[in-house]
């Protein structure tokens, strides 16, 4: 009997044993996935806002580009021999003609040839020709304006025209005007196709640019009042989908927004875009499911070794009662062979009997001691290696956007490297640009091309930093310019070979050198229109344009023939000192 009680008690003690545990590992998982939740929520939460960020800025960079690439070419059309002659002696018939040789080249959406009266003489839409621009908002401010000038003029249908214009004048006489509408569409395309919803907005608060074609000309208010009111399942989404998560800054299309605007440097305007949440919770759960998965199999591993624990008990008990069997045959042997001492003999039983039973207890409790003792101290190992994973693998999902996300997270970052490029004209939005980067970005863009001539290209740069107080996006217009005409310059050598050369002291001096023919004409290279190619390669606006660049950052752009033959173009820029740079 005493045999059969013991085992029953310690079979109860274990099996409080393992609720206790099973119970401790549920609260600690419940504890954890909470916690990670959280954690998770914020992080990947925080990267979602720096890839956004890192966006906006990318598309901010991207409007400004071009609109300033755009703003300069009334000045130049302006001085046109062809377009002035033309206005002079009220003679179009090749204008039109002109201004679609220069349309492709600009990327402009068109361009638009008028006279003094306001009617269009010479258009690249055809369809235009004959219209009286007179009352038009861009006509009447280029004609009472001296310099370029730009208006936003709604148009029918909806949506904004964009154009740049310049009145044209001759021998002080004004003879029309040139017009130059923006392709802005193409951004909003971009748009589309990337972020969930993007606007600019005027100065007024008045949607000019956006994502969704039926937002412009509406506030931001209406904008969001035009869209449809949520369904049941809805409102139910909204409530369940940022559980322990940061509140959504808007809802569209029954979608938690991430909303984040930025100033343009241009008139006003201000840019605004929204990114869902849902990467975010979709993120967020999956770590979650692994992490319940963990405690799971944590749990199945420790109801295996209480199966484990239990069949060893059995084998024990088994064992022991074999023992104790063949004991009490060995005593029933010796009282059948000592009956005349059966006194003695029943005494010596009854000792031997209680030694016995105190030696199996004291093995029984030995062997439950040591059995309960292996799993605790392998359980609590592999606790330990389970939080020091989760964290592991918590890591490794934080440095994985971002980073649009430089991150998403930037992007958590960003997504930054930033081009925390504006685009901005005048002096006061430039930035420290190490040009060793703009070369290297430049060669990038123009590898293709490279790689198809088989031109041999030779760089030299220096180890230590070329900084530059500009614009990286107009350095690299004029980088990209240079090792054209260089690329150009070298189609009649057999072996062509372009050579890059950046080097630093009071000055930032890049020189692009070719094995071509040379330069014939070195007095009028960087005017205007002035080219050597064949009609269809070019007009001759390109070294013009990197001229003007140069000059707008300070620095000079000249160009001479090499005592080996070629071309050398040589960019000299201020050198800015690395300590200052830091501190900006």
């Amino acid at each position: 009997m005493d045999g059969a009680s013991k085992p029953t008690i310690s079979g109860r003690f274990s099996g409080w044993r393992l609720r206790v545990v099973v119970l401790a590992i549920i609260a600690i998982a419940i504890l954890v996935i909470s916690g990670s939740n959280r954690l998770l929520t914020e992080r990947f939460t925080e990267s979602t806002r720096n890839r956004a960020e890192v966006r906006l800025t990318f598309y901010v960079a991207s409007l400004m580009a071009e609109l300033q690439r755009n703003s300069i070419v009334p000045q130049l059309l302006s001085r046109d021999p062809e377009l002035i002659s033309a206005l002079e002696s009220k003679n179009y018939s090749l204008s039109t003609a002109r201004l679609l040789s220069f349309v492709d080249e600009i990327g402009a959406a068109s361009l638009i040839l008028m006279d003094e009266d306001g009617r269009t003489v010479a258009a690249t839409d055809r369809n235009r020709l004959g219209e009286n621009n007179r009352q038009v908002p861009y006509f009447v401010e280029a004609i009472r304006s001296n310099t370029t000038t730009f208006t936003t003029s709604p148009v029918e249908g909806g949506g904004f025209t964009f154009v740049y214009a310049r009145k044209m004048v001759s021998g002080g006489d004004t003879l029309g005007v040139i017009a130059v509408q923006v392709d802005i569409s193409k951004l909003e395309r971009n748009w589309s196709g990337v972020s969930d919803a993007v606007f600019v907005t005027d100065s007024e608060g008045t949607i000019i640019m956006a994502s969704e074609p039926r937002w412009r000309g509406l506030v931001e208010e209406d904008a969001f009042a035009a869209q449809s009111v949520p369904n049941a399942l809805e409102r139910a989404w909204r409530l369940t989908q940022g559980w322990g998560g940061r509140p959504a800054d808007a809802y569209l299309g029954g979608q938690a927004v991430l909303r984040r605007d930025v100033r343009v440097p241009f008139q006003g305007w201000r840019m605004a875009s929204f990114t869902a949440y849902s990467s975010v919770r979709d993120r967020v759960n999956t770590i979650l499911a692994l992490e319940i998965m963990g405690f799971a199999v944590l749990l199945a591993f420790v109801f295996w070794v209480a199966s484990r624990k239990s069949a060893s008990r059995v084998l024990l008990f088994q064992r022991e009662s074999a023992d104790l069997r063949q004991l009490n045959q060995r005593l029933q042997r010796e009282i059948a062979e000592r009956e005349k001492a059966e006194k003695n003999l029943e005494v010596a039983e009854q000792t031997i009997a209680q030694s016995s039973k105190l030696a199996a207890l004291g093995e029984m409790s030995a062997a439950v001691s040591h059995e309960l003792n292996q799993p605790l101290a392998a359980m609590k190992t592999y606790l330990a290696g389970a939080r020091l994973l989760l964290t592991r693998k918590r890591s490794e999902e934080a440095l994985s956007s971002f980073q649009r996300i430089d991150d998403l997270i930037e992007r958590m970052g960003a997504i930054t490297r930033q081009l925390k490029s504006y685009a901005r004209k005048g002096s006061e939005a430039f930035e420290p640009v190490d040009t060793r980067d703009a070369v290297s970005a430049a060669l990038g863009m123009m590898e293709p091309q490279l790689k198809v001539r088989n031109v041999d290209i030779t760089l030299n740069m220096p180890e230590t930093p070329a900084i530059i107080l500009g614009d990286r996006l107009r350095l690299e217009q004029v980088i990209i310019n240079l090792l054209r005409n260089a690329l150009d310059a070298t189609k009649s050598s057999d072996e062509p070979a372009i050579e890059v050369l950046l080097s630093v002291g009071d000055t930032v001096t890049l020189t692009v050198r070719d094995n071509g023919e040379g330069i014939e004409d070195l007095d009028e290279l960087f005017e205007p229109f002035y080219t050597t190619k064949q009609p269809g390669d070019g007009v001759g606006l390109g070294l013009a344009i990197s001229s003007g660049i140069v000059n707008d950052l300070g620095g000079r752009l000249t160009a001479r023939n090499g005592a080996a033959g070629g071309a050398v173009f040589e960019v000299r820029l201020p050198a800015m000192a690395v300590e200052t740079a830091a501190a900006e």
